[in-house]
């Protein structure tokens, strides 16, 4: 049997039996972000996004997926240009051993795309089926809001919660800027 997916903006065409499930094919074939955590369908580590929706990829037979748009990991970002989802997890310290997170991300982004300012309490019933074994996922919500920002153009947030140094504060110290990262900061730049 052969299936037709897009996955990450490019079409593909696999062979496939009917017992796989879109896990199996996307690991096979090299899309490794999601991962095998329960083959239930419990735990969320596989989550991708199939046609707009967040699935558990290791319960979606690969008969149903075929002619869907898949989007894994791979396809949101780079090392060096994260999507702002994966950036807000980074500088909000949520990851830790990271075998969840990929399925983290993704839920994240669906939900974002569907509604790009959700409050805590959405967050976590959009994240309710993502286990995660590390932390206890303050962090993870804390990301994901974040995340809302950034996607609404809002102010950046340093890491530490604080706001990062803008022209006007700088402005503001009479032009002595003692922030590293302002941009137009007196003498000290």
């Amino acid at each position: 049997m052969h299936v037709d997916l897009t996955i990450n903006g490019e079409e593909q065409e696999y062979a496939v039996t009917r017992s796989e499930s879109l896990l199996d094919v996307l690991r096979r074939n090299g899309y490794t972000g999601a991962k095998r955590g329960c083959d239930t369908g419990t735990c969320g580590m596989c989550t991708v996004v199939v046609d707009g929706d967040p699935e558990m990829s290791c319960v979606t037979p690969i008969a149903k997926a075929d002619g869907a748009t898949v989007e894994t990991i791979e396809g949101l970002g780079s090392q060096d240009d994260l999507d702002p989802v994966q950036a807000a997890f980074v500088d909000n310290s949520a990851l830790q051993c990271g075998f969840c997170i990929p399925g983290m991300i993704m839920r994240s982004k669906a939900l974002l795309d569907e509604n790009p300012d959700p409050t805590e309490q959405e967050i976590r019933e959009a994240l309710s089926d993502n286990l995660c074994r590390c932390t206890g996922y303050k962090k993870i919500v804390e990301a994901v809001l974040d995340a809302s920002d950034r996607l609404d153009g809002d102010p950046a947030v340093a890491a530490d919660g604080g706001s990062l140094p803008t022209d006007e504060c700088c402005q503001a110290a009479g032009g002595r800027c003692q922030h590293p990262d302002a941009t137009g900061g007196g003498g000290e730049q």
